[in-house]
């Protein structure tokens, strides 16, 4: 498993290197928030007034966006090993099958941020409200999880993986992929938060540079949490005898 992480992180950076403007798209989206926070004050102590602007909040959601457009690209890249060419191509029916779930993604991340909670939806408040939001958590990362061969294969073009079939992939290898998850998105998430903490009150000069290694911290994270999933379900594919990569030539 170690061995699976540090090939994260190592494709990663060669991804970065190999494919630098599509690498940027979240790095872009995430300092031009960065800018907006500056402007609002947000590092200068008016933290909970800029948190909730609306600039910031649909930026924060076109970053999100951003964030889920790599899915397509890296998770090519680590299934033909490094094969720049190859991941960039935008190919049918590979780029179809990703914008169907890009379009699913998306509208989750569009309600988690500008949407009722669960528990508000169902007029609940005080520990009743506690318990379905934290349910309601529990059975988006569980179905997550099993869905996770799916999200995988349809980038490379593999539409003969459904949802049923990847429950049945990804069975038996659950706590696996918790670990791959929380390999590629806890690390960089801690400098994330460290670096935005970090930039509280400083001088702008310093605030500027805090930020902008942040932003490319942010565009690396981007790939590690998408490889990590692909990490998981090309193990759990491979304890099952399956193939996740399309059975014809057409990628």
């Amino acid at each position: 498993m170690w061995a699976d992480i540090r090939r994260l992180y190592h494709d990663s950076a060669a991804f970065a290197v190999a494919l630098p403007i599509l690498f940027s798209i979240p790095v872009i989206l995430e300092f031009t928030q960065h800018v907006v926070e500056i402007d609002l004050g947000m590092f200068d102590g008016h933290r909970m007034a800029a948190a909730l602007d609306n600039r910031r909040l649909t930026l924060g959601f076109a970053k999100t966006l951003a964030l889920i457009l790599p899915g397509y690209w890296f998770v090519r890249y680590m299934a033909w090993d490094r094969d720049a060419a190859r991941a960039k191509r935008v190919v049918w029916p590979a780029a179809g099958l990703f914008a169907f779930q890009f379009v699913i993604q998306a509208s989750f991340q569009w309600y988690a941020l500008f949407g009722p909670s669960i528990a508000a939806a169902m007029a609940l408040d005080g520990s009743s409200a506690t318990y379905v939001s934290a349910a309601s958590i529990a059975l988006a990362t569980i179905g997550g999880v099993y869905l996770t061969a799916l999200f995988v294969a349809w980038p490379l073009g593999n539409a003969s993986i459904g949802p049923l079939r990847s429950i049945a992939i990804m069975a038996g290898s659950f706590w696996r992929a918790i670990g791959y998850t929380i390999a590629g998105a806890v690390p960089l998430m801690a400098v994330h938060y460290a670096l935005n903490y970090g930039a509280m009150g400083r001088p702008r000069a310093l605030v500027w540079i805090l930020l902008g290694l942040d932003a490319l911290v942010v565009g690396f994270l981007a790939l590690t949490t998408v490889g990590a999933h692909y990490l998981a379900a090309h193990h759990a594919a491979a304890r099952k005898g399956v193939r996740l990569l399309p059975s014809s030539k057409i990628d």
